[in-house]
Formats: C-alpha cells, sequence, structure tokens
C-alpha cells in the first residue's frame, strides 16, 4: 500500500500489533496491551457540567492557587 493512500482502521491495528510484537515480543505485547483502556463517557459533556457549576469567583481562585504554587 502507498503511503499516502488512507489505511482502514483494521489495517492499523493489524501493522500496530506487528509493530509492538516486533519491538516487544509477544509477552510484553500482551502485557502492554492490557493497560490500553479508551476510557467511557462523554468528556465533553462533563466537562461543559463541571464548568456551569463553577461560578467566576471559584474559577478565579482555582487560577489564583495554581499560579502561586
Amino acid at each position: 500500500m502507498d503511503d499516502t493512500q488512507e489505511r482502514t482502521i483494521e489495517e492499523v491495528r493489524k501493522i500496530a500489533y506487528a509493530a509492538l510484537a516486533e519491538a516487544l515480543g509477544p509477552a510484553d505485547t500482551i502485557r502492554f496491551l492490557q493497560t490500553m483502556s479508551t476510557g467511557s463517557g462523554d468528556y465533553t459533556a462533563e466537562r461543559r457540567q463541571q464548568i456551569v457549576e463553577s461560578t467566576v469567583r471559584e474559577m478565579a481562585a482555582e487560577i489564583m492557587k495554581s499560579e502561586t504554587g
């Protein structure tokens, strides 16, 4: 396949698994893959809700706190 052509996600996975197996060996590849997770939930919706629930004063206090260490 030409590198300029778009691969399917399945092709990308196959290439990635092969690269991992070559670099890490089969056992460490499995160990590494077991640590991967796509997560769950809707980050954007959850973040918007957090922002809605925060007041400007609370946000300013958090900013000041992070700037002072």
